[in-house]
């Protein structure tokens, strides 16, 4: 099976490569890098050729608000156009756990125009919502670093580690389409602010993290459960403590 991976050369992206070609598949990273634009177009029809399913885990290379909405709704709309002309059979996108409880953030806000727009295309697809990678927790964390200090709230979250993703995702891409929208997260769930303090921890990181009921995450006010899955979600099996040990030898620089 030709699998085309949109944003094939990133963090979930090439490892969804991998384990496509492991199983057998034909998996096709696409990226500027590569060749392939689905802003632009460049590429589109010449790497969709003999494609059964299209996996979109691309990022917004901006955060600005106007950037992030025309980047999404314009490659997604080349995306589902050049699919329609080369007759994929699935396509597949990459987006996050409780979008419609993160209306706040200006990048959620796109991503759910990128959801709307493959629900209303005439394409069997799949929605794949993931909770927050383990990868991303530093960034969480520089986001609200004020000094040597991080304000978190005690919210929920359930992450999950980059290769759970990969692997949900690929499961998914070469099953029959949803339909309809998939979650997936992490094997344990965690206070917000005591996660990352487990994290500095390993790492070493000498930032002090404040528990904050008015603390943000990445500038958007989260309830106790707005981070995590529904019951019926699937999940990771690698656990936190796992991935840290992981990494150790790959301890992120302290922000302070």
């Amino acid at each position: 099976m030709k699998i085309v991976v949109i944003g094939g050369t990133g963090l979930i992206g090439s490892k969804l490569i991998n384990k496509l070609r492991a199983h057998g598949h034909e998996a096709v990273a696409a990226a500027p890098g590569t060749g392939v634009n689905a802003v632009t177009g460049e590429g589109l029809a010449e790497v969709l050729t003999g494609a059964t399913v299209v996996v979109d885990v691309s990022n917004a290379p901006q955060r600005e608000d106007t950037a992030v909405l025309k980047f999404f709704a314009t490659s997604t709309r080349n995306l589902l156009d050049s699919e329609r002309t080369a007759a994929v059979r699935h396509h597949v996108v990459l987006s996050v756990v409780g979008s419609e409880r993160l209306l706040e953030s200006g990048y959620i806000r796109a991503k759910i125009v990128q959801e709307n727009l493959i629900n209303g295309s005439s394409i069997p697809y799949s929605i794949v919502r993931a909770t927050q990678f383990y990868e991303s927790l530093k960034d969480i964390a520089d986001f609200s670093t004020d000094g040597n200090k991080v304000r978190l709230p005690s919210a929920l979250i359930q992450p999950i580690a980059a290769d759970d993703v990969a692997r949900v995702v690929g499961q998914i891409a070469i099953g029959p389409p949803a339909n309809g929208t998939v979650e997936v997260g992490g094997p344990e769930r965690f206070r917000l602010d005591e996660l990352v303090r487990q994290a500095f921890a390993a790492w070493k990181d000498p930032r002090e993290v404040v528990t904050d009921p008015h603390g943000r995450y990445y500038d958007i006010d989260v309830k106790e459960r707005t981070l995590v899955p529904e019951d019926n979600a699937r999940h990771g099996t690698i656990r936190f403590e796992e991935w840290l040990a992981q990494r150790a030898e790959q301890i992120p620089q302290s922000a302070a």
